[in-house]
């Protein structure tokens, strides 16, 4: 008999993103011209969605759109990702990103309307929660994410830290970075079993009751482009992989390979690699 096929499922946002190189952030009263901008469905969610439809699990996206010609862009390019999408339709625009990447690789995000998150009093299937082997969460209703935990392992950004605190539960694993202080510094009353910290070319640090421990880095691209969507990236293979069975370490060292792949272009999307 074959083995069962994984499941996991994805709670979060999924933005209309703009993404374009520039040569450099406008000073006061200067006109930027955009270099070779592109339109995908960005934001935190969508990022790792796309990341975990690279692997053979069943995958299941639970987000909310507005129903403009945004919105509609923003769906049809999450169903032909490969995955499961399950939408709350909000009868107005849906949320827009503008993402400026200069030489350097960094990226400047322009947020022009606060994103659109799934909520449990939408009609959409929560039962699956229940069969899932890890739910990755970046929603922002605590109901929400006490439904989540029914899964055996859940994953939580730490950017949602006040929404995990609302909820009184604990999570499995909290992943963020610790250049990002809406991160790095934030208080769990339900401590989690872990929190991953990544560092960029310093690989970053696991948090445990027993102590904390470093992962190495993988080497980088031979030219960092941009790193818009990398953070995402490493948090969807890092499901991926606890999932899978790796211990938690070697976990984090393998999705930095990931997180790292995706720094080789603009769009992080043209440069995810395969799980497996």
């Amino acid at each position: 008999m074959s083995a069962r096929r994984l499941r996991i499922a994805v709670v979060g946002h999924a933005q209309h993103v703009t993404l374009a190189a520039v040569p450099a952030l406008p000073a006061p009263g200067e006109i930027l011209h955009l270099e070779r901008p592109t339109v995908i469905a960005g934001g935190g969610g969508a990022i790792t969605f796309f990341q975990l439809v690279r692997s053979p699990a069943e995958v299941h996206f639970f987000t909310a759109l507005g129903t403009d010609a945004a919105g509609v862009e923003v769906e049809g390019a999450l169903r032909v990702a490969g995955g499961t999408v399950h939408v709350a339709h909000r009868s107005r625009a849906h949320h827009r990103d503008l993402v400026l990447v200069t030489p350097d690789g960094e990226r400047t995000i322009i947020v022009m309307q606060p994103p659109l998150h799934p909520k449990i009093g939408d009609p959409l299937p929560w039962n699956v929660f229940a069969d899932c082997d890890a739910v990755f969460f970046t929603g922002d209703d605590s109901a929400l994410l006490r439904a989540a935990r029914a899964a055996r392992l859940l994953v939580v950004t730490a950017r949602r830290a006040a929404v995990l605190a609302a909820a009184a539960v604990a999570a499995d694993v909290v992943v963020g970075s610790v250049n990002d202080p809406r991160e790095s510094a934030n208080a769990y009353p339900a401590p989690p079993r872990a929190v991953v910290l990544t560092d960029g070319r310093r690989g970053g640090r696991i948090m445990t009751a027993a102590g904390s421990e470093a992962f190495a880095a993988p080497p980088p691209p031979p030219r960092i482009v941009g790193s818009y969507g990398a953070g995402d990236s490493f948090a969807g293979a890092l499901t991926w992989y606890l999932v899978a069975g790796l211990p938690l370490k070697d976990a984090c060292e393998r999705a930095g390979v990931h997180g790292a792949a995706v720094l080789a272009g603009v769009d992080p999307l043209q440069h995810q690699l395969p799980l497996g």
